[in-house]
């Protein structure tokens, strides 16, 4: 008969074993699921946005200022959706409930455009292709076609943040092989993105351009439905985190609570408040360690005699977890709010750029080159320097700096703004030869569109630093009770760069016209200075760069507790000793990831 084993023996085969998860999810297997329906999704989404300017002038018979206020209010709208995926996928439904609705929602928005489109806009058959005008819109088929749209902005939206933090749960940083997992598949998210979207710009946008509007719509809807269909087949075997509770209270809570105690001395030795063991203020979130900024958020973890020393009332008293996550989010503002110029850069390719390129010389032989389908540069752009920046980039910077990431995302991001300040330096110097090419009484410059690819190239190589740098930095910096809000700041970035633009071309616009004078970007470019708001930009980037300087340089990153992180769901849970520690982080000067730091304790 086998002898028993001791108590020591099972205490070490049960701390040999602790921690290991049998059958593990997720893993690259699953991130490249979501990557090929990312592409997908993309070039849904494209198969529709790209050419919508044209279908609205064509079709519904705006006029060009119209139609193009339209397209920017839609654009901002898709954006600003991904504020409302992110709320619902921190707070409620967690990342794949919501990547599933959201993708639903997309469908029967695309779905409805093809629908309504062919059975209520296109009459007759074939118009809308430049040449043969369509019979005027009923107000019924215009608002359906105008609700299938926004549905569509609501479901891409709601979508886009919501798979770049799930993409990113599917590698768990614990295992050594997953380390640096995270920053190459937001790297390859961004390049999945621009596969999508360079199928949309080149053979949709040409069938949609001759007038097979039907035909590109239904082959986005089945983008779409493919993009579903391919998410939902990783799902018995994905890496799941469940949601964190609504963050907005638990912020509020901070702020309300530390008012009502600012008259409470922070000195040496004060009690900062903590639960115990791995339970957590923010439910299912890693604990996060106390940092020394913005001090007088302290006070609500300031435990006093009304408190009883007990966690009672969150509205008087919150944890140092808490405390720390609204200070993350105070933090990452000032960031955040240096990359909206950098949106305003990248928002020139789909207006002043095209309106550029149609001014210049477009033909090659017989064929002539549609303004907008220069786009291909920049898609051809980011894809190169991807692939540059992975294979080449961070392998070297790694060896000089040390750091496996190769370059921060602090760092990758300050690059991306001066690569976009160069853009808008070469798009001055283009317009200011196509000026030089007018010829006197025609439209159209002499010099080629050719000329305008250095600023394409330059804005997808941006790009790549700015927008991936932007995913892997909110997405990581952000603590786990808000992850898919971190990467949606990228896409509201977007949004308010969007804004901005028209706000500062209006402006712009009031001055440049004054006394009867025709303003830098008039109708007819040739008697403007398009160059000079370019350079303005430009400047505006250089400054903007200054501050984000300064910013990067205060910046602190977030330092979570992590073997607290219990929210993972797992096949197999191993029964873990229960560790008593304090309440109370008695000096909050040294609460901090140290041996002897009780709050680590979990």
């Amino acid at each position: 008969m086998d002898a028993s084993p001791t108590r020591d023996e099972t205490a070490r085969n049960k701390s040999s074993t602790k921690g290991i998860k049998k059958k593990a999810r997720g893993g690259w297997s699953f991130g490249l699921i979501l990557l090929a329906n990312q592409g997908l999704a993309t070039l849904a989404f494209f198969g529709v946005g790209v050419n919508l300017v044209l279908f609205l002038t064509r079709v519904l018979g705006q006029d060009n200022a119209t139609a193009a206020n339209n397209v920017s209010i839609w654009t901002g709208t898709v954006y600003l959706c991904s504020l409302i995926g992110a709320f619902l996928s921190d707070s409620y439904w967690g990342r794949y409930l919501t990547c599933a609705i959201f993708q639903v929602i997309f469908v029967a928005g695309l779905t409805l455009v093809s629908l309504s489109s062919y059975i209520l806009l296109l009459k007759p058959s074939g118009c809308g292709d430049g040449q043969k005008k369509c019979q005027p819109p009923s107000p019924v088929g215009s608002g359906i076609f105008y609700l299938a749209i926004y549905l569509v902005a609501l479901g891409y939206g709601g979508h886009q943040p919501t798979i770049a933090t799930f993409g990113a749960d599917q590698f768990d940083e614990s295992i050594p092989k997953y380390q640096n997992a995270k920053g190459a598949f937001f790297c390859y998210f961004y390049f999945a993105l621009n596969v999508g979207s360079l199928f949309s710009n080149t053979i949709l946008v040409y069938f949609e351009d001759t007038g097979k509007w039907t035909l590109g719509f239904w082959a986005s809807t089945a983008s779409a439905v493919l993009a579903l269909v391919t998410f939902l087949l990783g799902s018995p075997r994905y890496r799941y985190l469940k949601p964190c509770g609504n963050p907005i209270p638990r912020v509020a809570q901070v702020f309300v609570a530390a008012v009502k105690k600012r008259g409470a001395a922070l000195k040496p030795g004060d009690a900062l408040y903590e639960l115990r063991g791995t339970e957590s203020a923010i439910k299912g979130s890693r604990k996060i360690f106390h940092t020394d900024e913005f001090e007088c958020l302290d006070k609500a973890a300031i435990v006093t005699e009304k408190d009883g020393g007990a966690r009672k009332n969150p509205w008087r008293l919150c944890t140092v977890s808490q405390v720390e996550e609204a200070k993350c989010i105070i933090r990452m503002m000032p960031i955040w709010l240096c990359t909206i110029i950098y949106s305003v850069v990248f928002t020139q390719m789909a207006s002043l750029f095209v309106e550029q390129g149609e001014v210049m010389d477009t033909a090659i032989g017989n064929f002539h080159l549609p303004a907008a389908s220069m786009s291909v540069f920049d898609i051809c752009s980011v894809l190169l320097c991807t692939g540059i920046y992975r294979q080449i980039l961070v392998p070297l910077a790694g060896r000089l700096s040390g750091n496996p990431k190769g370059l921060t995302e602090l760092q990758r991001m300050g690059i991306g703004l001066i690569i976009g300040m160069m853009a808008m330096v070469a798009a001055g110097m283009t317009e200011i030869a196509r000026l030089r090419g007018v010829v006197p009484g025609q439209r159209s410059s002499s010099t080629s569109v050719f000329w305008q690819i250095p600023q394409y190239v330059l804005v997808g190589a941006s790009e790549v630093f700015m927008y991936v740098g932007q995913l892997e930095f909110f997405n990581g910096q952000a603590p786990d009770g808000i992850k898919s809000f971190g990467s949606s700041l990228c896409m509201a970035s977007i949004s308010l760069g969007n804004f901005v633009s028209s706000l500062l071309m209006n402006m712009v616009t009031g001055i440049t016209t004054r006394n009867n004078m025709p303003g830098w970007i008039p109708e007819d470019l040739n008697a403007g200075h398009m160059d000079r708001f370019y350079f303005l930009i430009a400047a505006l980037t250089a400054v903007d760069f200054m501050i984000y300087l300064g910013c990067a340089k205060w910046y602190k990153g977030v330092s979570f507790v992590e073997s607290g992180g219990g929210s993972y769901e797992v096949e197999v849970e191993e029964e873990e000793e229960e560790v008593e520690v304090g309440e109370i982080v008695r000096d909050k000067s040294v609460v901090g990831p140290s041996e002897d730091r009780v709050v680590n304790r979990v």
